[in-house]
């Protein structure tokens, strides 16, 4: 019994020790003038993943409805964040929608879909930023990758743990 419990637990945690972490807009941040549209492509996002939105005082970021997300209204927003470092766990599958609400700013195109996936990630430090190719860039993605790994790795020890002293016990 305690053999099943442990495996059990290995299969419900391995989602999340596999979760990758990305940077919105990789170096450029979440500002006008990037094409979020260009930053997704060759990108898999899935449920237990994370976006950083890293941005300055005069923006915020909306999860919005597509309906407000086509037609640029902040006024209906599900969630609203103004913190400048705001990270958003991909909690299910479908489409998710986000925006700036600064007046002007999704309409030019400051916003961006996310297609969310049911399945697992592929293994942390296996993506890429795109589009980006100073060093700062590359090593605040690396840098948001590496704590991911790490955070997969303590978890996946202390399972891995548990289990053992499960068994054990």
């Amino acid at each position: 019994m305690a053999l099943a419990a442990a495996v059990l637990l290995l299969l419900l945690a391995s989602p999340v020790a596999f979760a990758a972490n990305y940077i919105v807009g990789d170096g450029n941040g979440w500002n006008q003038g990037v094409d979020y549209n260009s930053w997704t492509q060759g990108k898999t996002f899935n449920v237990g993943d994370t976006l950083l939105f890293t941005y300055g005082g005069n923006h915020g970021v909306d999860v919005v409805d597509k309906s407000d997300y086509d037609n640029c209204v902040s006024s209906n927003a599900l969630n609203s964040y103004s913190d400048g470092n705001t990270t958003v766990t991909l909690s299910k599958a479908g489409s998710m929608y986000f925006m700036c609400p600064t007046l002007g700013h999704c309409s030019s195109g400051m916003k961006l879909t996310v297609t969310v996936g049911s399945g697992s990630s592929t293994p942390p430090g296996t993506t890429t930023p795109s589009g980006t190719t100073t060093p700062t860039s590359t090593s605040k993605s690396g840098a948001a990758r590496a704590s991911g790994n790490i955070y997969g790795l303590v978890v996946g020890f202390l399972l891995l743990l548990g289990s053992v002293l499960a068994i054990m016990g």
